[in-house]
């Protein structure tokens, strides 16, 4: 009898611990779910002319999570054209924060910008729990607050599985690690039938192919202690425009910005293969992160917008960082600001040197205007605006 009753508190004990652990389990699913799923609303501008899919660029994405949006905005007069790519990485999200300040405020009275917002789709829905990312992030603005995703550095392996032992990048066969497989900015050129990754950088270089695009700009942001931050980085064919821009802000703007060379040995990546690849003129705009920094306090939203960690400035102090850094932190509008304007500049730069391919847009803030504003100043109410004005991403 004494027996049977042990043997009935334990059946007990497991029955509690099973239901216990499939509760977590389903919340744990259910947080996943709603996340992967949540659509935020993307307003388009007035200078907006149409929005196509990716997938008609690169057919193998269709009906994946890697298919995106791609915004274009046309001017009444010809000109040149520049591709503008966000959420490469998107636990890097200046980025997008300064795509969709283009698409709901630029007006484009000469040429062609193309935005292509929310690059690595399946990544912006993908999350790294380990490091105890926040799943969502809101940007306060002047009628609310507007909620964002937040996502990670590789597309989800939902969507793409399973990761190869090591990579093996197309077309110079350069052995990479297993997750770039996973990684936008180490799958370019791309290639049609290849991994899906693949696939979405061949999208974007049949865009630029096939609209004969002048100039692309891939927006990212890099931690304090990395070296290749607060920087353009470029490869030869673009240096020119890329250290007159620099020096173009720092006296102009009084925010600093110095030139990475994009490495030749080193495939892949953004600033290489489109220039090689491609007529374009390629960049990729770096701005500091404290959050991506690896000895800081907890991966919070206070941490994410506002950039202040205290074990940061003790490094600091200590000159361990590659960037100024003090106790006003580097605000996501510092952020945001530095990308809009080392963008501006460089359409600027490169049209003075090409006066038939000038590409000139306004209604846009520079580096003074978000700072002093916010950037959420700059977004619109999505509960006031006509909704064939609003695409869910």
């Amino acid at each position: 009898m004494i027996k049977q009753m042990k043997m009935s508190r334990l059946w007990i004990i497991k029955l509690t611990l099973i239901v216990f652990l499939a509760a977590i389990i389903s919340l744990a699913g259910y947080q996943l779910y709603t996340h992967r799923h949540f659509q935020v609303p993307l307003i388009t501008g007035p200078g907006v002319t149409k929005v196509v899919k990716l997938s008609e660029y690169s057919p193998g994405i269709k009906g994946t999570m890697a298919d995106t949006n791609v915004f274009f905005l046309e001017g009444s007069e010809e000109g040149g054209k520049i591709l503008i790519l966000a959420n490469t990485h998107a636990n890097e999200p200046a980025a997008l924060l300064t795509a969709l300040l283009f698409i709901e405020n630029a007006v484009v009275d000469k040429g062609t910008m193309i935005i292509i917002p929310m690059f690595n789709n399946s990544a912006g829905r993908n999350t790294r729990p380990g490091d105890g990312y926040p799943l969502y992030f809101e940007i306060p603005t002047k009628w609310g607050s507007k909620k964002f995703r937040m996502g990670n550095r590789d597309a989800s392996p939902l969507d793409q599985w399973p990761d190869p032992d090591v990579y093996v990048h197309y077309p110079d066969k350069q052995l990479l690690s297993f997750l770039d497989v996973r990684n936008t900015n180490r799958t370019w050129p791309g290639r049609a039938k290849g991994p899906l990754m693949e696939r979405v950088t061949f999208g974007a270089m049949e865009i630029m192919r096939k609209e004969n695009v002048d100039i692309a700009i891939d927006i990212h942001g890099a931690e304090t202690m990395f070296p290749v931050t607060n920087c353009i980085v470029a490869p030869e064919k673009s240096m020119r425009i890329a250290v007159m821009t620099t020096l173009t802000v720092k006296s102009r703007e009084h925010f600093d910005s110095h030139v990475e060379p994009s490495p030749s040995g080193f495939r892949g990546l953004s600033h290489r293969e489109i220039g090689d690849y491609a007529d374009t003129f390629p960049f990729l705009l770096e701005a500091p992160i404290p959050f991506l920094d690896q000895p800081t306090g907890p991966k919070t939203v206070d941490l994410l917008l506002d950039g202040k960690d205290p074990f940061l400035l003790s490094l600091s102090k200590k000159g361990k960082l590659f960037v100024p850094y003090d106790e006003e932190g580097w605000s996501m509008e510092k952020r945001v600001g530095q990308h809009c304007s080392v963008t501006l500049e460089i359409m600027s730069q490169y049209s003075k040197k090409n006066p038939d391919r000038t590409i000139r847009i306004s209604s846009v803030p520079r580096y003074a205007d978000v700072l002093k504003n916010g950037v959420g100043y700059y977004y619109h109410d999505p509960n006031k605006t006509d909704k064939k004005n609003i695409i869910y991403n």
